[in-house]
């Protein structure tokens, strides 16, 4: 474990001096999870390259601001995250003065562990509409509060909430077309 930390060290050292080798050196160490994470906030595997490349631009423009507070992947991904969050508020009409419904959500959680592999659930989930799928991804995978979604998204905590509760039922409904009613019970409970 010490070659690695060494190793990742000199590699943030290179980034925070410039070097290219360094740069593609960490893109390379992390491109792959980030290339996932990507995929939850974005419709398509094209899309979710932009946003990658979008965002280690950030991370080797704001290296320097990192200082080793926590781990240097966590660092990235929340990097990565607010670049998808930055393309999607440009590239979107986020909520239409009709969709700002502030309705209370339902605060069960969503749970179909071990019973739909991850491939299965990215897939149901990228089947949301983009403005459900953000507030799922940011509540449920990122672990955001409905207060930090609605101050990184310029909504209400009850849109945040409607939203969320929204994007439980149609999951709920998707899961339960492609695995049963049962699996659709469990959602819910």
């Amino acid at each position: 474990m010490a070659d690695r930390s060494e190793t990742i060290e000199n590699i943030l050292h290179g980034c925070r001096k410039g070097r290219k080798k360094a740069q593609e050196a960490l893109f390379r160490l992390y491109a792959d999870k980030m290339f996932g994470v990507c995929k939850y906030y974005t419709r398509d595997n094209s899309e979710a390259e932009d946003v990658l490349h979008d965002g280690f631009i950030k991370v080797f423009d704001k290296i320097a601001k990192y200082r080793g507070d926590g781990s240097l992947e966590g660092w990235i991904r929340r990097v990565i995250v607010n670049t998808a969050l930055e393309r999607f508020r440009k590239h979107s009409r986020m909520f239409s003065l009709s969709e700002l419904d502030e309705g209370i959500a339902d605060e069960g959680g969503f749970t179909a562990e071990g019973h739909l592999s991850s491939e299965e659930l990215l897939e149901i989930i990228m089947e949301l509409t983009p403005k459900y799928r953000l507030v799922f991804n940011l509540y449920a995978i990122e672990g955001y509060s409905h207060r930090e979604i609605s101050e990184q998204l310029g909504i209400s905590e009850g849109t945040s909430k409607s939203n969320l509760a929204r994007a439980r039922t149609i999951l709920q409904k998707k899961v339960g077309e492609r695995f049963g009613n049962d699996m659709q019970q469990q959602i819910r409970s």
